[in-house]
């Protein structure tokens, strides 16, 4: 489990208003999901974005391209889940060669991970983060819409024997849901030499507003005392997550807290989602719609200048404490 070697400051920077330097792009490349987590997506939801608006490969290397040749050194593919996404495996493939671009990564369910994982390697992607928030087969089934537990941890099983590391898995903590088994988690993640991140819900949409909130600060604390773990300026991917390591270096514990530590000073994203909309802020309505100007003709120097010209809009922080009820979009909607 190694740092991801980044050069500190690329000849081409995309440095905002606030003075943060943009050097990681989240690319959703479907919003469909095999899954319906409670805190993602509704019951019963139909709404998806109609296929013939979704960004083609050649649409999605052409924006990642604008911003490789800007600075962006970091690419995650992400959903919905992105393993939906038919021959996503050759989409990685050509993303992976474009020059500048350092560290390609997903974001899965695992669910479709066995069949996939050789590829995906073979592609290019180097690093993977896992949704799983709970063992308990029952429970799992209850949270994600579908009894499917085995599924996933067969995945999990497969992306170790490929070789993907670091493999990290998210668990989205709720209250009288799932906090609970977060002890159990971390004994599952230190046996398999994975990392437990542990997230907040986030009111994005009705369903992040109505998941229940568990403030991680007093959990962290908690699981610190349990593994002997101690706060490590470890860098993992240049996502928002704080980490903790245990003395002999066996467990490592991530915490992304945007409800109860936010960390909107030292953000260094922007999000892509399946239609061509470039969302600044997750938390905000901010946004460049760049489909209508890649099929309007928009040449490479002017989709260039126009990222430019959006990153400057790029809001100084969200208002989740502040406006819990401003964000209507569904988070599979926004990318994750």
């Amino acid at each position: 489990m190694n740092p991801i070697p980044l050069p500190s400051a690329p000849a081409a920077s995309l440095i905002d208003a606030h003075g943060r330097r943009i050097d990681y792009l989240r690319v959703s490349v479907t919003d469909r999901c095999d899954l319906r987590c409670s805190y993602c997506l509704p019951k019963g939801f139909k709404g998806f974005e109609e296929p013939a608006h979704w960004l083609t490969f050649e649409e999605i290397e052409r924006v990642v391209g604008a911003f490789t040749r800007l600075g962006v050194r970091r690419v995650r593919l992400t959903g919905g889940e992105p393993l939906l996404r038919h021959q996503l495996p050759q989409l990685a493939h050509r993303l992976n060669a474009l020059p500048g671009l350092l560290d390609l990564s997903l974001s899965t369910n695992a669910t479709q991970l066995v069949r996939h994982a050789d590829d995906l390697k073979a592609a290019g992607i180097r690093r993977l983060n896992v949704s799983l928030d709970s063992l308990d087969r029952g429970r799992f089934a209850a949270i994600v819409g579908r009894d499917i537990l085995p599924n996933v941890l067969a995945g999990l099983d497969a992306a170790a024997a490929t070789g993907f590391s670091p493999v990290k898995i998210n668990m989205v903590v709720q209250a009288g849901v799932n906090d609970d088994e977060v002890e159990a988690l971390a004994a599952y993640c230190m046996a398999r030499g994975f990392i437990l991140r542990l997230i907040e819900a986030m009111p994005v949409g009705d369903t992040g507003r109505n998941s229940a909130f568990v403030d991680l600060q007093q959990v962290v604390q908690r699981l610190a005392r349990q593994f002997d773990l101690s706060p490590s300026a470890i860098e993992l991917g240049g996502g928002p997550a704080r980490y903790w390591q245990s003395q002999d270096g066996r467990f490592t514990l991530g915490a992304i807290t945007p409800i109860s530590q936010h960390f909107c000073a030292t953000c260094n994203r922007v999000r892509l989602s399946v239609d061509g909309t470039l969302y600044l802020c997750l938390g905000q309505d901010d946004k460049l719609e760049l489909r209508p100007l890649l099929r309007a003709g928009i040449d490479d120097q002017q989709l260039e200048q126009a990222i430019r010209d959006a990153i400057q809009r790029k809001p100084e922080r969200h208002e989740f404490r502040e406006q819990p009820g401003k964000i209507v979009r569904f988070m599979a909607a926004t990318g994750g």
